[in-house]
């Protein structure tokens, strides 16, 4: 029955309408985060993406990678019903020089990534095959049980794809782009989309970073099998973080929102009109690159905490999250791994 319900949690409704609609929530897969620090900071994270995550968050910020990177996490919410995985690698190309005829910088650093995310809700009954319907009638009578080696199981899953390109074009300005391929799952039906991403991300001042990710930026579409054409539109994810050297470590706050336009109304924090926000806030605390801690509080009204460990290769990332209802659904633990290839033969530049 859990599994049943949750089916209908992440159902396509309007996969079934027919004609083209635009679908409410229709890419809320995409919005539920990736990577342990980021989760941990109650998703406030656009500002402050300079890893291999950033393709995600915001492709502008996979330009301020120096080495190749690796990431994974696997997420089971709501009692491991739903399984929620990820993966990314992000490899930087050239290196900013100094022009010896202009004596002028040129800004040639840039990075290309792959970031894969699945959603899924695995070994769903079904039991239309396997009313032992004795009258005929079809309904299931008091004297009539289901033939269990008749059920079937199938599952429900939404895949996105992203390949991302970013760019640093000045000293202290960046800009990315994603394209994605969106696939849907619901036992034999099906819908192919693709969409972009555009990202920017700005550093005013050496301890301020600001940022902008316009997600799914072109409207994005998603046809189904059954001939129903489904609109994913656009969110804008805005970010803001500081940075300041306290203790012998490093204090960064940072503030998020997401501002989507497909008339959320009471389901979001704020809105006006057919405009939403749901405002996100994180705070960490790194001490010496070896270990930090975090908290926030996130766009669902959930509090978040986080820790990581900084190894000489590899970050090891834990968040949680405590859902309101968390005697029905459960709390949610998230660990993401990320490995970095920090040989000289990988630097940025060695190319």
């Amino acid at each position: 029955m859990k599994k049943l319900f949750l089916l209908f949690l992440f159902l396509p409704l309007a996969a079934f309408s027919g004609g083209t609609v635009i679908g409410k929530y229709a890419g809320e897969f995409m919005s539920i985060g990736i990577g342990g620090r980021a989760l941990g900071l109650g998703s406030a994270y656009a500002a402050l993406a300079n890893d291999v995550t950033a393709g995600y968050w915001n492709p502008a910020g996979l330009a301020r990678i120096t080495y190749p990177e690796f990431s994974l996490m696997h997420d089971e919410r709501f009692g491991n019903l739903v399984n929620y995985d990820y993966a990314g690698f992000a490899v930087p190309y050239g290196s900013n020089i100094l022009n010896s005829e202009t004596g002028e910088k040129e800004y040639r650093a840039s990075s290309f990534g792959f970031s894969v995310i699945r959603l899924g809700v695995d070994g769903i009954p079904d039991t239309r095959k396997a009313l032992a319907d004795s009258n005929g009638n079809g309904i299931m009578d008091g004297d009539e049980r289901l033939d269990y080696n008749a059920i079937t199981y199938f599952n429900a899953s939404d895949y996105a794809i992203y390949f991302s390109y970013a760019k640093q074009h000045s000293e202290n300005f960046f800009y990315g782009v994603n394209v994605k391929l969106i696939r849907r799952n619901l036992g034999d039906i099906h819908g192919n989309g693709i969409g972009f991403d555009l990202g920017a991300l700005f550093l005013p001042a050496e301890n301020i970073s600001l940022a902008a990710n316009l997600q799914d930026a072109a409207t994005t579409l998603v046809a189904w099998s059954t001939g129903t054409n489904e609109l994913i539109s656009p969110t804008l994810k805005l970010g803001a973080a500081y940075f300041l050297e306290l203790f012998g470590g490093r204090l960064t706050p940072a503030l998020g929102a997401d501002v989507r336009f497909e008339n959320r109304k009471f389901s979001s924090v704020a809105h006006l009109g057919p405009i939403s926000v749901d405002p996100q806030a994180g705070i960490e605390f790194d001490y010496k690159n070896l270990v930090a801690v975090r908290a926030g509080y996130n766009d669902i009204g959930n509090l978040t905490l986080g820790a990581g460990i900084h190894l000489r290769k590899l970050d090891i990332d834990y968040s949680f999250a405590k859902f309101n209802a968390a005697d029905q659904l459960g709390n949610t633990h998230r660990i993401s791994l990320r490995l970095r290839l920090e040989e000289e033969k990988y630097r940025r530049g060695s190319e």
